[in-house]
């Protein structure tokens, strides 16, 4: 990945968290890594712990930032999102959300919030 493209991801990573705080979440976690994945985010929403997945995009992409999450990129998510639960002892409901970050130059960037993009597959 070229620095540019990092740098970006890294303010959309910032954007999300205070966008998630701006909430009332309560952030438990940021840049989780494990041999095969990484977790973006893990935050509290009131008795739900979730797993938040970032995408930042500039603005012109083809593809919106929810809609580069795949079928792959779900299982991956699913399967670190549990090895953090059971690393953390966590035994309330979970669940996977993606945060879409639209960076426009001049502009504040666009935040939507996709909740529980595995429709309560998993964590329940």
């Amino acid at each position: 990945m070229t620095a540019k493209h990092l740098e970006l991801g890294r303010a959309g990573e910032e954007t999300a968290v205070r966008y998630l705080a701006r909430l009332g979440w309560t952030i438990l976690a940021r840049n989780v890594t494990s041999p095969s994945g990484e977790l973006d985010i893990v935050a509290r929403d009131g008795r739900e712990l979730v797993v938040v997945e970032v995408r930042t995009r500039s603005a012109g992409w083809m593809q919106r930032g929810e809609e580069s999450v795949g079928p792959k990129k779900l299982v991956r998510l699913v399967r670190e999102g549990s090895r953090y639960v059971n690393a953390a002892g966590w035994t309330g409901p979970w669940r996977i959300d993606i945060v879409s970050v639209t960076v426009r130059d001049g502009a504040e960037p666009e935040v939507e919030r996709f909740e529980d993009v595995t429709d309560g597959r998993i964590g329940r």
